[in-house]
């Protein structure tokens, strides 16, 4: 049951998902059931505001008729750039309900990022937020010549316009939405399934960005799957979720945007990574999408925290990490239960409560999870699921669910409606219609990833006993040393990265005898190790420290211990500076862009084979 501002209870019902013919109507009919009910909200002036579904209804529709108005039909690429707020549901929902397609962007893009995806998807029309996030954008419309719109959700100082008729957004959403709901009903009554809903291009971590385009079927089926998982394993009420992963990119938009919707949920929007902790106490998000790199810097804040409350605090972390180690293993032991009794009233209520109190689940996407993380996390109470997916799968594929049993070295069960099966080389691959269409434009590329209607994820993993997904590595990822055997990257990464010392790491060794590292030092750690040293925070030359470089090696060889012989990292370099999004090291969705990584480091990485 849900309930409303107003005391009206509302049955929260998932089973019409299925038979929903494309986003907008599933949007609407949620709408109509819950009236004036708040569902999005923002901070503004310090407080929290929300918007009421009837409310983003009016909108939706006013703006999907000015963009009728303006020449746009059907199938016509709206671009859309925007931090995470209201108005990007709107804009998006409003851009599908006029018949057209929305083209994510994000808001990291350059001018030559945007230019690339201006001229790829030939969009008509630009929907931005800001004056900030217009600069690069307007350089490349203006490059380009392919939009004839450009609409600014907040004034935009504009000069001459040039080759693009501007828009403000609060002339375009006026008007009381009668008449432009009854021709929104109308219009997307002859939109189905196998229409196209948007093109999301993919975050580029092996080249050139490709257009993902991803049906409203696709969308639909993911929402279905991930609904009834919620449903099924932890039932659902009054939802609240917190969207802070950008919107652009495939999982939060699936995920932190049409999933609420389908289950009738309230959408807070983040004011950014810098005030996410303190936005998750306020909110008290009963669901969190999030990707592992947001899960290894909270962790490591956790634990910094209990090391400062004493001995009796870190002695009941240690002993929970301990006992969730033995659970992940599927060994418990008696004598550990008073000590679990005193753990569950002394510590984990104050770790929940840093997270709101009222999570029910946190689920981790976009990125391989380290094993302990999920381990640590569970240990201190909080429920974590890892999902697996891609954006050509639109994008969640299969998640862990504690009906099935959670394991943390899996990615879950396929979800329902996915069809998963293993080629004989070991690569995952996927059917059902959650799998993409294509590329856009891209026929060549397209016809590597589908074939015989089975979606080839470039993953390599298999199926344990009950089911669920085990993930080993990227097929295009994987190294293959100079005597043949293959290596995890992603793993040895993953583990490296967990050591207090060390905040980023890539490792190569494709062709050659062994593994050699790029390493980014942890800032806090290095901070603390040169006061203790008697020397000046400084990077740079700290690096040039031979201390300095044991204390580190020390790190990388205790992650060594646990690893075989061909996998050990046997020299390293230091990075000149952190990977970033804005030097094009990381994506948005904070994977390392290896190929950038190669051409700024390859030749000192080289060099280790040398010395």
């Amino acid at each position: 049951m849900q309930q409303d501002k107003r005391g009206i209870l509302h049955v929260i019902d998932i089973s019409d998902l299925p038979n929903r013919q494309n986003l907008v109507e599933l949007l609407l009919s949620r709408a109509d059931r819950r009236g004036t009910a708040p569902f999005l909200w923002a901070k503004r002036g310090g407080a929290w505001q929300s918007l009421s579904w009837a409310e983003t209804v009016r909108q939706i529709c006013n703006l999907a008729e000015a963009l009728r108005a303006m020449g746009l039909g059907p199938g016509d690429r709206v671009l859309l750039v925007s931090e995470n707020r209201p108005e990007w549901l709107i804009a998006d929902f409003a851009i599908m309900a006029a018949g057209c397609v929305t083209v994510p962007a994000y808001v990291t893009n350059t001018e030559r990022d945007h230019l690339h995806v201006l001229d790829n998807s030939g969009a008509r029309a630009v929907i931005v937020a800001n004056d900030k996030l217009a600069k690069p954008l307007l350089s490349a419309v203006l490059r380009s010549s392919r939009a004839d719109h450009v609409i600014g959700i907040e004034p935009l100082r504009m000069g001459q316009t040039g080759s693009f008729e501007y828009h403000d957004w609060a002339r375009l959403v006026e008007g009381d939405g009668v008449a432009a709901r009854a021709a929104v009903d109308e219009r997307i009554a002859s939109i189905g399934r196998e229409d196209l809903a948007c093109i999301i291009y993919t975050s580029g971590t092996g080249g050139a960005p490709r257009g993902v385009m991803q049906h409203h079927g696709a969308i639909l089926c993911n929402v279905d799957g991930a609904a009834r998982i919620l449903a099924e394993d932890f039932g659902l009420d009054d939802e609240v979720f917190l969207s802070f992963l950008p919107l652009s990119h495939a999982y939060e938009h699936t995920g932190g945007q049409m999933l609420p919707i389908g289950c009738g949920a309230q959408i807070y929007y983040s004011e950014g990574l810098e005030k996410l902790a303190s936005n998750i106490e306020e909110v008290r998000p009963t669901i969190m999408v999030v990707v592992p790199r947001l899960f290894e810097v909270l962790r490591t804040r956790i634990m910094k925290q209990i090391e400062k409350q004493g001995k009796l605090a870190n002695y009941l972390m240690d002993r929970a990490v301990g006992i969730g180690t033995l659970k992940a293993q599927g060994r418990r032991r008696l004598r550990d239960l008073p000590i679990g009794a005193v753990i569950d009233r002394a510590l984990r209520p104050k770790i929940r409560s840093r997270f709101g109190g009222r999570l029910k689940a946190m689920v981790s996407g976009g990125a391989p999870l380290n094993p302990d993380i999920g381990v640590f996390f569970d240990a201190m109470g909080l429920t974590m699921l890892q999902g697996y997916g891609q954006t050509e799968a639109g994008p969640v594929i299969s998640c862990n669910r504690p009906k099935v049993g959670l394991k943390m070295d899996t990615v879950g069960p396929p979800m329902h409606g996915v069809e998963v099966r293993i080629a004989e080389d070991g690569e995952i691959l996927v059917r059902g219609e959650l799998v993409m269409h294509g590329y856009w434009q891209n026929d060549a590329e397209t016809a590597k990833a589908l074939k015989d209607g089975w979606l080839h994820t470039g993953d390599i993993g298999h199926l344990d006993a009950k089911g669920r997904i085990v993930i080993t590595d990227r097929k295009k990822d994987m190294i293959v040393n100079d005597k043949g055997d293959n290596v995890s990257p992603q793993k040895i990464e993953g583990m490296l990265t967990l050591q207090p010392e060390i905040a980023q790491a890539m490792v190569i060794g494709d062709k050659r005898p062994y593994l050699v590292g790029l390493v980014v030092p942890d800032g806090e750690w290095a901070l603390e190790w040169a006061r203790a040293n008697g020397e000046k925070f400084d990077m740079r030359a700290l690096q040039e420290l031979p201390a300095f470089r044991t204390a580190v090696r020390g790190a990388i060889d205790r992650v060594n211990q646990d690893l075989s012989v061909i996998e050990k990292v046997r020299q390293f370099t230091f990075a000149d500076v952190a990977f970033s999004i804005e030097n094009e090291e990381m994506t948005p969705s904070l994977k390392i862009r290896r190929h950038k990584l190669k051409e700024r480091y390859g030749e000192r990485m080289d060099a280790l084979y040398r010395s």
